[in-house]
């Protein structure tokens, strides 16, 4: 954005774009994790059940941390 537009999209808003970014960013690395924590949370609870293996539970926390690193790399 040019001097200009920043000038008039703080002018608007109260805030500056970087402020409005970051807490973009980190509202939805925020859902991401707790996104996380029910993924990990529902396997657990169905190995518990005996629904579901080590196995299972591993792969599911592992798989749902990954999609969190690479939304944390994109969203930095």
């Amino acid at each position: 954005m040019s001097p200009a537009q920043q000038g008039a999209f703080q002018a608007g808003s109260g805030v500056t774009p970087g402020t409005l970014l970051t807490a973009i960013a980190s509202v939805t690395l925020v859902l991401a994790f707790v996104w996380v924590v029910w993924v990990t949370a529902g396997t657990f609870r169905a190995w518990q059940a005996g629904q579901a293996t080590v196995f299972d539970l591993s792969w599911n926390a592992l798989r749902a941390s990954i999609v969190l690193m690479v939304l944390g790399f994109y969203l930095r």
